[in-house]
């Protein structure tokens, strides 16, 4: 179920399997990068151009007469001569100069879209093309040049060709990521029921083009109040919930595309319980198990690709007010999402590290506010698992040590199954370090567990304790907490830590 989708052979013989794999390389790390550094993401389909002889207008950036001499070839002639002169024309569009120059004359897009409504539907689908490779530009201007075709390329949608579609959909998605003005105009000529109606195609290529598209608008600053509503209000969040399991038919790329939409569009919290009322959260808690039980039989590392939103999106929900009350249990026990969370960051540790955060991130929403699963956890005997991941980080050991936190907060029942055991010399070794942030939570979880577990201050004492907090008095953030700790014994105070969530 998780391999690869198999690739799809084109009319001209290309498969273009490759290119969506070092597509969903290349987005795994942009999708952070987006959110931090505002960079654009874009997708170019090209399927034909292993297998077409390249002319003169082919290699080099196009003056004006020539770009103006392939316009009208493409208008004159046979069928062919203008499928030949299009192709050409394409071909040059993939230089920015010959973009720039394109957009500058008068009646180029009005010519593309001509062709684009066509009655031959080479011609059709070699102009789409070439819109394609304008929306692909780097300059925004070239994609606010092309702001006439949106209506067409919207229309197609409801079309019959699944290439066709797919192409119309990556060329709306490239235009509408960088462009306002462009966006402002796809809401009222329909992107959105355009969409609803797409997401029920049984191609696998339209799907993943229509989540990549749908990712776009999502992402948008105005998002939240413009077009996330009408997303929730439409047959598209249904359909993405379906969507998120993969299926043999599908593969994992279009659930991967699903699946950040979701996560964009819970991080907008514009209506999070309507979400889990939805069944969204279990959702995605049935699917972190699939996930799991996936990571135990395989060595695929793209299964990374799919638990990483998903991770986000359960986390997330799991932080709404009111998560708890939508009742996490109501379709699986306590022990198999933690369990899950465990085989995945065993599987991580070893394919992608940097995924073990997100695991811990979603226990800590999970044990913050459930005293059932702080139960499952230490019934199923997982802290010392959960303390050997102290060394992988700074971020592990802060998320390591706040569920803790989180376990023993909930009251002496839960310190006594802490202590004694393997937290101890793990609190010690903590206090050597110099990071003052991760220091000052062994520190909070120091203090619960003496105000709970006074056998812990005594052994706790006894193994130098007091010298090991000597290296620390004279921090100004950890001061007051020391202080605390060694006036605890005598009266305890409580800590109530919060649900955590991501941007």
């Amino acid at each position: 179920m998780w391999n690869h989708r198999s690739g799809r052979l084109r009319a001209h013989g290309y498969n273009l399997q490759e290119q969506r794999d070092r597509w969903r390389e290349r987005e795994a790390a942009l999708r952070k990068a987006r959110r931090e550094q505002h960079l654009v993401s874009k997708r170019l389909l090209r399927d034909s151009d292993l297998e077409e002889p390249r002319d003169e207008f082919q290699n080099k950036p196009l003056e004006e007469l020539e770009v103006l001499h392939l316009l009208r070839m493409s208008q004159r002639g046979t069928e062919k001569e203008k499928e030949k002169a299009l192709i050409s024309l394409r071909h040059s569009l993939q230089h920015p100069e010959t973009q720039q120059t394109f957009i500058r004359l008068e009646g180029s897009i009005r010519t593309l879209i001509g062709l684009l409504t066509s009655n031959w539907a080479s011609l059709q689908m070699e102009a789409a093309r070439c819109l394609h490779e304008l929306s692909h530009a780097d300059q925004p201007n070239v994609a606010e040049a092309c702001l006439p075709s949106t209506s067409y390329l919207l229309t197609y949608l409801s079309g019959h060709s699944a290439d066709f579609i797919e192409l119309c959909l990556y060329t709306l998605g490239n235009l509408a990521v960088e462009s306002e003005a462009v966006r402002r105009q796809l809401l009222p000529q329909g992107i959105i029921p355009a969409l609803a109606l797409c997401i029920q195609s049984p191609h696998a290529a339209v799907l993943e083009a229509l989540g990549y598209t749908l990712s776009q608008l999502l992402q948008a600053n105005e998002a939240p109040k413009e077009i996330i509503p009408s997303v929730l209000d439409s047959a598209i969040l249904p359909n993405m919930l379906r969507l998120l399991h993969p299926t043999p038919e599908l593969g994992a790329s279009v659930a991967v595309e699903f699946a950040w939409c979701l996560h964009y569009i819970i991080c907008s919290q514009v209506n999070n319980p309507l979400l889990i009322s939805r069944g969204a959260l279990s959702t995605l808690g049935l699917l972190l198990m699939d996930l799991a039980r996936a990571a135990s039989g395989s060595v695929d590392t793209g299964l990374d690709l799919l638990a990483c939103p998903v991770l986000r999106c359960f986390g997330n929900l799991l932080a709404e007010e009111g998560a708890a009350d939508a009742g996490v249990r109501v379709d699986f026990a306590d022990e198999r999402i933690i369990v899950a969370m465990f085989i995945l960051m065993e599987f991580f540790i070893q394919h992608q590290p940097s995924l073990v955060p997100e695991c811990l991130w979603v226990l800590n929403n999970l044990t913050v506010k459930d005293p059932g699963l702080c139960t499952a956890l230490l019934s199923l005997d997982l802290v010392a698992p959960l303390l050997q991941l102290l060394p992988i980080s700074r971020v592990v050991r802060i998320l390591v040590l706040t569920i803790l936190c989180n376990i023993a907060e909930k009251g002496p029942f839960y310190c006594q199954r802490l202590w004694p055991g393997p937290v101890l010399p793990h609190m010690l070794d903590i206090l050597t370090l110099s990071d003052s942030e991760v220091v000052g939570q062994s520190l909070e979880l120091l203090q619960l567990l003496f105000v709970h577990q006074p056998e812990a201050a005594q052994d706790f004492l006894q193994h130098a304790g007091l010298q090991a907090l000597e290296k620390h008095k004279e921090e100004p953030d950890l001061q007051e907490r020391i202080q605390a700790l060694q006036e605890v014994a005598l009266g305890g105070s409580s800590l109530v830590p919060n649900a955590l969530a991501l941007p």
